[in-house]
């Protein structure tokens, strides 16, 4: 679900914006969309809104409510069609006045269900502009934008080349406080029980843009969020759209068939084990313990890795992931174990629970999500014996360091805790004793001690890809993961190697969507990998050892 808070918005460098234009980069596979109108009643073909909202901001109509420090001003640009009939309006919001409402100004007075707040809203005055009915399958035809001056504002609709504008009241006082813009399809609006919802159909798909105009060319910060009630029933999706013209602006993937939690970056740790930067560098790291994963200034993610041994002694697999997020520690422990703040703590499935800062833990299934209100998030996928994690940003950039980060944006280069970057190809005893040791959580810092006291302290003696694997087991785990969908390339590859050490076809899922990687980081071995029960030097080992002994029987018997 897409909406109610949960969106992705560009926020401005600097200064504030004067406006904001939301259209569309391509609509695909949409042929019908559905709602009820005010969220209430039967659905109704074609009836939405396109919204283009305004952060909540300090605003001087705010000076007579109850508490002014508490109450903020909130403009929003709308274009709502109800299946038969068009039109564009601004409407104007005061959040938490908390008093009967201004006099003589049109405002109505509003509130939730279940809430004490008072909020004011109101349109413009002039009337909304008449824009003929605008049917679903005419999305990628259609832009709004919103213009806010100290004195004026206004809203314009345009399908293909024709506008349609109105003229707004400044109500709220805008142009002081708007920083970051949420533009998005939406219900048709909403009611004291909430916003309604806009309803696609499967297989639709759209790439959504908000160009932002404020006095300057540089892009603008992802921020994991939004403003509005109303919602859509699709997803986000992956890949993140190509930067391209114009700008300065975002863009983002919705569709029914999701993919991605709402996040501004995305990094994962998968399989046995395949890391993924913010950045896009797809690389192997087969240590074992407890490594930061990633830590910005008020989010943290680590991770437990153990050994595939005694088969798979140089692969191993997350057995264990852990946030905190503000002062909140959530922890997801093998077998499913669920533990906030130490304490274990059930969610219901496909349910949600709130366990305080503003953190929110989701279950679907064995799919568990955890968010805080800055959009940072984590979504674990719990299987028998290892979990598979992606870890989301709420902004970026943002600076952020750990295993999931790359090196002043590079995505070639990872950095150690301290010193100089590593550039792929990398050298195996740099990799894993420099960079890899930096990463490694000390016990007083661990999050994960609530799944048990680590066990595993160590690094691979040398690197193991499929490639290492024996030729008919390869061929067998390849079709496995070919059959499954999984595209030739370094994720065909890794799948192969994890279906082999997991044993489990089910671990080539992950591999069916994830997107390619932007880079694909190689570390150069010490020395050649084992096969399963011991590569061919071990043997020639052991044989050695054995000729050593019966030549040693042969001169005590001829003695």
């Amino acid at each position: 679900m897409v909406g109610n808070s949960n969106d992705i918005s560009p926020r401005v460098p600097t200064g504030f914006i004067s406006t904001a234009i939301g259209s569309f980069d391509s609509v695909t596979g949409v042929t019908s969309e559905s709602g009820p109108i005010g969220n209430s009643g039967p659905a109704v073909a074609n009836a939405y809104t396109l919204q283009l909202n305004t952060n909540f901001f300090a605003s001087t109509v705010c000076n007579n409510a109850a508490v002014p420090a508490n109450c903020q001003g909130w403009q929003q640009f709308v274009y709502e069609n109800t299946g038969s009939t068009g039109r564009a309006y601004i409407q104007y919001w005061i959040l938490k006045y908390n008093k009967t409402c201004p006099a003589g100004q049109s405002w109505n007075q509003f509130s939730f269900t279940g809430s004490t707040d008072i909020y004011c809203w109101k349109n413009n005055a002039g009337g909304a502009v008449a824009v003929p009915n605008q049917v679903i399958t005419n999305l990628g035809q259609l832009s709004l934008s919103g213009a806010v001056t100290a004195t004026a504002d206004s809203v314009t609709l345009t399908v293909g080349t024709t506008a349609y504008s109105r003229a707004g009241d400044n109500a709220v006082n805008a142009a002081g406080g708007w920083q970051t813009a949420e533009f998005n399809v939406f219900g048709d609006g909403g009611n004291s029980a909430g916003g309604g919802q806009a309803s696609f159909n499967t297989g639709s798909s759209v790439v959504a843009r908000t160009r932002v105009i404020y006095g300057g060319t540089a892009a603008p910060t992802c921020t994991a969020g939004g403003f509005t009630a109303e919602t859509n029933n699709l997803s986000f999706g992956t890949p993140a759209p190509a930067a391209t013209p114009p700008g300065p602006a975002l863009s983002f993937v919705e569709s029914s068939a999701g993919g991605a939690t709402s996040n501004c970056a995305a990094a994962a740790t998968i399989g046995d084990t395949h890391l993924v930067t913010f950045n896009g560098l797809f690389y192997d790291f087969q240590a074992t313990g407890d490594f930061l994963l990633a830590q910005s200034p008020t989010f943290t993610v680590q991770a437990r890795q153990v050994s595939g041994k005694p088969t798979w002694p140089d692969a191993s697999v997350n057995s264990a992931i852990a946030t905190r997020m503000g002062k909140t520690a959530v922890a997801i422990c093998l077998p499913g174990r669920l533990l906030v703040d130490g304490n274990a703590t059930a969610v219901p499935e496909n349910g949600s629970v709130s366990v305080g800062d503003g953190v929110d833990i989701s279950r679907r299934g064995d799919i568990y999500v955890v968010s805080d209100e800055a959009g940072d998030s984590i979504r674990a996928t719990v299987h028998p014996a290892w979990i598979d994690v992606s870890v989301g940003l709420g902004r970026w950039p943002v600076n952020v360091v750990g295993l999931l980060a790359n090196a002043n944006g590079t995505v070639n280069a990872i950095a150690p805790r301290e010193g100089t970057p590593l550039t792929s190809p990398f050298a195996f005893d740099e990799f894993y004793r420099r960079y890899g040791e930096s990463w490694r959580v000390p016990s007083a810092e661990s999050l994960l001690s609530v799944c048990g006291r680590e066990t595993e302290h160590g690094i691979p003696e040398a690197t193991f890809y499929a490639s290492d694997l024996r030729p008919e087991l390869a061929d067998r785990t390849r079709a496995v993961c070919v059959a499954a969908g999984v595209k030739p390339g370094p994720l065909l590859d890794a799948c192969t190697l994890d279906v082999a050490v997991i044993g489990d076809d089910t671990a080539a899922l992950v591999f069916v969507t994830h997107p390619a990687p932007a880079a694909v980081g190689t570390i150069v071995s010490k020395g050649a990998a084992r096969h399963a029960f011991g590569g061919w030097w071990i043997w020639l080992v052991a044989i050695l050892v054995v000729l050593g002994l019966l030549l040693l029987l042969m001169r005590r018997k001829t003695a």
